[in-house]
């Protein structure tokens, strides 16, 4: 059997799950605060999940040229929260992120989507 579910429901269930395993991890009430905290510390990831779109802007250049190998720039527009994003993520050749090089929030899709179109 296939389930289907909207990008908007996707995104309020993982929120949801996410504040109630802290809940049950730091107690009631404190969940809602230590969500937004996390979120804000894994924030490229979080990102990329939710993505619901992507397109590839071009290889990242780092100024740190240690790095053994070869990061992209990578448009993404999702949503996550109940709120729609435009963001520029570092990825590696794995589909990994490795940063943020912005990230705007808009109140709707059509607003994201046009932003998106013209992020480079």
């Amino acid at each position: 059997m296939t389930m289907f579910q909207t990008l908007g429901a996707a995104s309020d269930r993982v929120m949801a799950t996410l504040v109630a395993g802290l809940e049950i991890e730091f107690g009631r009430g404190a969940g809602e605060a230590l969500a937004v905290r996390f979120l804000e510390a894994e924030e490229s990831d979080f990102l990329w999940d939710a993505r619901a779109s992507e397109r590839w802007l071009g290889t990242y250049e780092s100024a740190d040229d240690e790095e053994d190998f070869e990061l992209d720039r990578v448009a993404i527009m999702g949503r996550l929260d109940g709120r729609w994003f435009v963001a520029v993520s570092i990825i590696d050749g794995d589909g990994n992120p490795h940063g943020l090089l912005g990230r705007r929030n808009f109140r709707s899709e059509r607003q994201a989507r046009e932003a998106y179109t013209v992020t480079h």
